[in-house]
């Protein structure tokens, strides 16, 4: 029997009548119910101080929240106040795209982001732009950023949540189905049509404007889904428009190709096609002095060309955020890998490029290199042992910046070392001694005590009923090697190849295999022949000894998670594809490094 898809209910601006709207969803669950989540778009907290002992209740526990409910409008009297204090949770630490808890069944959706809500691709982007006057929650340009990265992944976005209206959603629409307050420009923002025309979802919500519109759908630029618009009114609103809304969307992943390119009668070009092309630049009223460089990062338009513009001190967000740039060498802006291994581990992209965030402590990203406060981008190179060491590096066993106590094995060319955020228990990095961007350049005469390790995981992960599956991404200029070792059941090593194939079917390429004589430095001889270093190039070695291999072109985005994404899927655990998701306290790393290092002593070919 299918699986019905999941029941949303949808919300304009609440503006903190929160009594209200979950009277309203009591009464709606009950008689059309059960619903399986409420998303709030628009203005969440109240317009006065007459409101917060409602939102108070709510958020202090007097009061329960009926349902789970997701919103975007962080502003209103009273936010900053509460989300602050939600902010500071131990259980909202770290990278979370699927809202911060702010009391029970009440989450807050962040920034911008993606996450998964019961099979649906759910993307938005919190906050409002920038009048000028009232500056509190305001979208940062990071978040947007973050959007257009996105934008670019494989995969349809169910639904995109935003605060204000898409400006020109009206273009093309039957004009008898279209209130008059909708040409008004107030509650629209330019920006918010750029990201609907680039992330195409398949609904569009908003609040802001108090009024309901749903607009016939509208096809989308190179692709075959259509997009829906749904505006929605503010909670208990005097002209009774219609503030809360059901749907039940199949999620796309689960549609088939005919539902996927259905297109009902009434569907109409894009609006944003039709109308004039939207420029980043805003008007003075609507913008800081400076907008004509807020959006920097951005604008990589051939105008920018001509004029010259040497931005290459800059970073560029696209490179940084996804580790591609669809724009390669002809990129104003830098392409700096190191800089994207802090921004990877978390690091504020306005503090990587400008050393300085304006967010200050409102900004959920960090704000230091390591707990040593060393200052980017300076760097300090050493020699130490058998090779440079880069000062910054958190792989270098003599930099400040390394975590020494996630470390398991010293040998004399390669240590071993649990990895940060693990997808599994025992996740482990082989790591050369030496700064060396990858281990198929590491002198030959380490390959012996490579092996070593490798051997020793596969016979201690075998006493386990487990099987080890190593990879490693290799780019020009990596900042320092680590193969990627995860243990899986037994039962799960003959899928390996098989998903790892599936998934690069789906990126557009097809692995090349090697089948070594039983030899795994055989293997590795056939990895360096593929080598150059100017390619980029991902290996895995398979559980029975073969080795898939894909030489990267150099126009291909290739994800850079893309085999611990795989992992996750083979292990049925989507939701740690991203390391920053699974992140451990200290005292957690400190003793599952102990557990380790006491089962893998009779094994350690260091000892």
């Amino acid at each position: 029997m299918a699986t019905p898809p999941p029941r949303i209910l949808l919300c304009g601006d609440v503006l903190g009548c929160l009594n209200h709207l979950f009277k309203r969803v009591q009464s709606v669950n009950k008689s059309t119910g059960p619903f399986d989540a409420l998303l709030c778009v628009g203005q969440f907290f109240p317009d006065s101080a007459d409101g917060l002992d409602e939102v108070a209740d709510y958020i202090e526990g007097r009061s329960a929240v009926p349902i789970p409910t997701y919103f975007t409008g962080d502003y209103g009297v009273g936010a900053a106040r509460f989300l602050s204090a939600a902010s500071k949770l131990p259980s909202n630490r770290g990278f979370k795209t699927d809202g911060l808890e702010v009391c029970p069944n009440l989450f807050w959706l962040k920034g911008s982001g993606k996450f998964s809500l019961h099979g649906l691709s759910v993307v938005y982007l919190s906050g409002r732009q920038s009048s000028g006057a009232d500056e509190s929650g305001i979208y940062s340009e990071d978040d947007v950023g973050a959007l257009r990265a996105l934008a670019e992944e494989q995969g349809i976005v169910d639904l995109f949540l935003t605060n204000e209206w898409p400006s020109g959603v009206s273009n093309g629409a039957d004009p008898s189905n279209t209130p008059p307050v909708v040409a008004d420009p107030s509650g629209c923002d330019p920006l918010v049509s750029e990201l609907a025309a680039e992330i195409k979802p398949r609904y569009h919500i908003a609040g802001t404007k108090g009024v309901f519109y749903a607009r016939e759908p509208y096809t989308n630029n190179e692709s075959v889904h259509v997009t829906r618009f749904l505006g929605l009114a503010a909670v208990g609103n005097k002209d009774k428009q219609k503030f809360i809304h059901a749907i039940s969307p199949t999620p796309a992943s689960m549609m088939s190709s005919s539902e996927i390119h259905a297109r009902p009668p009434n569907t109409t070009m894009s609006p944003y096609s039709l109308g004039e092309k939207v420029s980043h630049t805003r008007e003075t009223t609507k913008r800081p002095s400076d907008s004509d460089t807020q959006y920097w990062r951005y604008d990589t338009s051939q105008k920018r060309q001509r004029q010259g513009e040497n931005d290459s001190g800059r970073l560029c967000f696209k490179f940084t955020s996804t580790g591609s740039c669809s724009r390669g060498g002809k990129c104003h802006f830098r392409h700096d890998e190191e800089a994207r291994e802090h921004y990877m581990r978390n690091v504020c992209f306005d503090f990587l490029n400008k050393g300085k965030c304006e967010r200050g402590p409102d900004c959920k990203f960090g704000h230091s290199l390591a707990e040593s406060g060393a200052s980017f981008p300076q760097k300090e190179r050493t020699q130490s042992g058998r090779g440079r060491t880069e000062r910054s590096c958190w792989f270098c066993l003599s930099s400040p910046n390394v975590e020494s106590h996630l470390v398991l094995s010293i040998g004399e060319s390669y240590y071993c070392a649990l990895a940060k955020g693990p997808l599994v228990p025992n996740h482990v990095l082989l790591v050369p001694v030496q700064h060396c961007p990858n281990t198929l350049t590491m002198p030959l005469d380490t390959e012996t005590e490579l092996e070593k390790y490798k051997s020793a995981l596969n016979i201690y992960f075998k006493n386990q009923a487990k099987a080890v599956v190593f990879f490693e991404l290799i780019f020009p200029q990596s900042p320092h090697a680590n193969l990627q070792a995860i243990p899986i059941p037994l039962s799960k090593a003959s899928n390996v190849k098989r998903i790892f194939n599936l998934a690069s079917k789906k990126l557009g390429f097809e692995f090349a295999t090697l089948n070594p004589d039983g030899d795994s430095t055989q293997g590795r001889q056939l990895l360096r022949s593929q080598l150059n270093s100017t390619s980029s190039m991902f290996y895995v070695e398979l559980p029975e000894g073969a080795i898939l291999l894909h030489v990267v072109d150099d126009k291909e985005k290739f994800p850079v998670q893309f085999g611990r994404e795989v992992m996750a899927g083979l292990l049925n655990m989507a939701d740690r594809a991203d390391w920053r998701n699974c992140k451990l306290s200290k005292e957690d790393e400190l003793q599952m490094v102990e557990e380790f290092k006491n089962g893998f002593r009779e094994f350690d070919p260091a000892q």
